[in-house]
């Protein structure tokens, strides 16, 4: 079962500044007119880990969190196992837990990695952006298209593709999506569709796919994803088996998908 873990951070501050702020308002004062300096050990452990447990909920809160991939959608960019930071101030400010935005940033762009929570899952799910707000995306065929423009592809290699049912024969390619150049790749001789082939990205949505196009639920399966369930940016990666391929090379407990 997957715990959040900002959740239990608020709850840890809020009853060490609980239990620190009672004990100085009510029980400080008393100790003192009667020579006693020793605090109650409640009190003393509530004092000590109050501003470390603060610390850690502000840094992972409004500026960065580490995440730990367990699939595979985002090969060859990101491999299972890798340990990714997700700078949580890119996008803008979010309060912990409720996730309402408190600051406004930058806006996501077309090709940058983004970790996010989808209309259909509680859990954190990270995929590229490839449509924006009011973007018409199509994909057949293998053949990505962004507003009617042809999405161009370099093909690297020939590549063998992990599938539930064995190993696939794939193509490793280049692309670039906005100003962003990366690598993805497709099973070859897969010619299925996910149903739909075309959508409209509506307004404050985000059109998400993974590196592993045909090994990725994503927003073929599920639709766009609305603004306010953005997470962060992902910013680096480490525990890498390979460079980085669009990242830097360098734990959120819970995992992403």
């Amino acid at each position: 079962m997957d715990i959040d873990f900002s959740l239990v951070l608020v709850v840890l501050v809020a009853i060490c500044g609980f239990i620190w702020l009672l004990d100085a308002l009510l029980f400080a004062g008393a100790r003192k007119q009667a020579n006693k300096t020793e605090e109650p050990v409640v009190v003393e452990y509530a004092k000590s880990f109050f501003p470390v447990l603060l610390i850690v909920l502000m840094l992972r809160s409004f500026l960065v969190e580490p995440f730990q991939i367990p699939s595979g959608s985002m090969i060859p960019t990101l491999e299972v196992g890798d340990f990714i930071l997700v700078n949580k101030y890119h996008y803008g400010l979010r309060l912990p837990v409720v996730g309402t935005k408190i600051v406004a940033n930058n806006e996501p762009k077309r090709g940058e990695v983004m970790v996010f929570i989808p209309p259909h899952d509680e859990s954190y799910f990270i995929k590229r952006v490839i449509g924006l707000p009011g973007d018409t995306i199509d994909y057949e065929n293998k053949i990505l298209r962004v507003n009617g423009d042809v999405v161009d592809i370099d093909i690297v290699d020939e590549v063998a593709i992990e599938t539930a049912g064995g190993m696939r024969p794939g193509v490793l390619f280049n692309e670039t999506l906005g100003d962003v150049p990366h690598q993805a790749q497709i099973i070859a001789q897969d010619g299925r569709n996910r149903g739909r082939t075309s959508w409209v990205v509506p307004p404050g949505h985000y059109f998400m796919m993974g590196d592993n196009r045909d090994n990725s639920a994503d927003s073929r399966v599920w639709g766009p994803v609305p603004e306010e369930n953005i997470v962060g940016k992902a910013f680096a990666i480490w525990m890498h088996k390979e460079p980085g391929l669009n990242l830097p090379t360098f734990s959120r407990n819970q995992r992403i998908h």
